[in-house]
């Protein structure tokens, strides 16, 4: 077959944004960075925005938190942190207090008014002022530069840990011998460990959540997928078909993701599922 070529943002979105499984991808790329490319995105992971106009610091991110950890996005302004939370929509905010464009407060204030997601400053500002106004105004915690990596990785696991609990009540969801990690972003049976893509936690995260309630398939498509991909039952087959051959003993007679037939889906509760 002929090779196709395409763009890596068109390889981005195909793969990341839509969620097209591998198996449903019709080109062909011989190229190392797009194996790499796949390789990152075959995990789910956390997104930690940086916003700080010193270059510096951002290159000092790179090097302190974990590539295998956590996806890095960095701007320079606050208008900018501003629209790419609202578009890239990530799990936590490195902050500095002073940007070309505003202060990280007012930023912290315009993001308050719609997400929730956790913020930390990072500042050279060591004052009780600059301190108590910024948490004030909304962020998780407060970090001085120079900061200690040790420390700025500890803060933030447990923002992370904290923003898991306020959104599910508990870091974890445990459904018989299934076990996501909210914090990492990790996939357990029983004490092993399972490879899955970000599309195919995201699903499973879903089902976990809404254990033993029937989900339809359209309910199921916008909450993963959004509004536009409501009609896509292929993409939601191939996927639970996916997560059943990593979960289920025998795939072809599942007894934790059901089929309720013309309908859509049910996670069965179980307190122990044989392996």
């Amino acid at each position: 077959m002929k090779p196709v070529f395409i763009s890596k943002s068109l390889f981005f979105n195909l793969v990341c944004y839509k969620g097209l499984p591998a198996i449903l991808l019709t080109f062909t790329a011989y190229s190392l960075e797009y194996a790499e490319l796949w390789s990152s995105l075959n995990k789910k992971k956390n997104t930690i925005l940086v916003v700080d106009s010193d270059l510096q610091i951002q290159k000092m991110m790179t090097i302190v938190l974990d590539k295998t950890d956590f996806t890095l996005v960095d701007c320079v302004t606050g208008k900018q942190a501003i629209q790419l939370c609202v578009s890239i929509k990530p799990n936590l905010v490195l902050l500095a207090h002073d940007l070309p464009d505003m202060y990280g407060v007012d930023v912290i204030k315009a993001l308050r008014e719609w997400s929730e997601v956790p913020i930390i400053i990072v500042s050279i500002h060591t004052d009780n002022e600059s301190v108590i106004s910024s948490l004030n105004a909304g962020a998780n915690d407060y970090v001085f530069k120079p900061f200690n990596a040790d420390v700025l990785s500890a803060r933030i696991n447990a923002a992370l840990r904290s923003a898991a609990v306020h959104e599910t009540g508990e870091p974890e969801l445990v459904n018989g011998l299934l076990r996501i990690d909210l914090v990492r972003h990790e996939v357990f049976l029983g004490d092993e460990l399972l490879a899955f893509t970000p599309k195919e936690y995201d699903l499973l995260n879903y089902f976990m959540i809404h254990r033993g309630k029937m989900l339809s398939h359209r309910e199921i498509l916008k909450a993963i997928w959004g509004d536009a991909h409501s009609e896509d039952t292929q993409y939601l087959r191939v996927f639970v078909g996916q997560i059943r051959e990593k979960i289920e003993k025998d795939p072809s007679v599942p007894v934790r993701i059901i089929t309720e037939a013309g309908v859509g889906y049910r996670m069965e509760i179980a307190e122990i599922v044989t392996i």
